[in-house]
């Protein structure tokens, strides 16, 4: 069901996207006994807290061929990025937890966007992979991590996009080693206490 906060947002996606976002709702109930998919008092507002919330981040960039989200998890933000970008974008999915692939490899399968799904962990992972435009993840580590992670790439010219929680001040406070990057806080859209932190070159 979609929430009616969410309608204004709905309401500027063509048919065949809130199709898909839809069987992806029905999806994350499915396989709700996957653990930690979204947290259990989110299920009731998936299209907001989760689908909206992932959806803003490509106001922030103009039209990416290729992104790598990581630890994907459920598929926040990378898999509705992929939906959202059906066919412009090469989208790639990494998480460590094979319930969690398989789920995503799913969510691919039955709602026809291709996604490249990689189980493993991040640091093996990435090194393997090409450039890409753009590089994404949410609530996943502090900042200091992500940047280990993702700097090889945001200093060859990727933007980094990383949706972050109230405490991420804290975290910049960290990250000294990477002041050759430039950090930009964006307000979130969908939580007044988020904050998106975009970093590049």
């Amino acid at each position: 069901m979609i929430d009616s906060h969410s309608t204004n947002w709905i309401s500027t996606l063509d048919k065949r996207t809130v199709e898909r976002l839809k069987i992806y709702h029905d999806l994350l109930l499915k396989w709700k006994s996957v653990k930690n998919l979204i947290s259990n008092n989110s299920y009731q507002d998936i299209w907001v807290r989760h689908f909206q919330d992932s959806a803003q981040i490509l106001d922030l960039v103009e039209a990416p061929k290729s992104w790598i989200d990581i630890g994907s998890g459920g598929g926040f933000p990378g898999l509705v990025v992929a939906i959202l970008l059906t066919e412009k974008s090469n989208v790639q999915l990494i998480d460590s937890d094979h319930r969690k692939c398989a789920f995503l490899r799913h969510v691919s399968r039955e709602t026809g966007v291709p996604v490249e799904v990689h189980c493993g962990r991040i640091e093996e992972i990435i090194p393997r992979l090409p450039r890409p435009d753009v590089i994404s993840a949410r609530a996943l580590a502090p900042m200091r991590q992500l940047l280990d992670w993702s700097a090889p790439f945001i200093e060859k010219g990727t933007i980094g996009l990383f949706l972050k929680g109230q405490d991420v001040d804290k975290e910049l406070t960290d990250i000294s080693i990477y002041s050759n990057l430039k950090i930009q806080m964006v307000e979130s859209k969908t939580d007044p206490k988020a904050k998106i932190v975009l970093v590049s070159t």
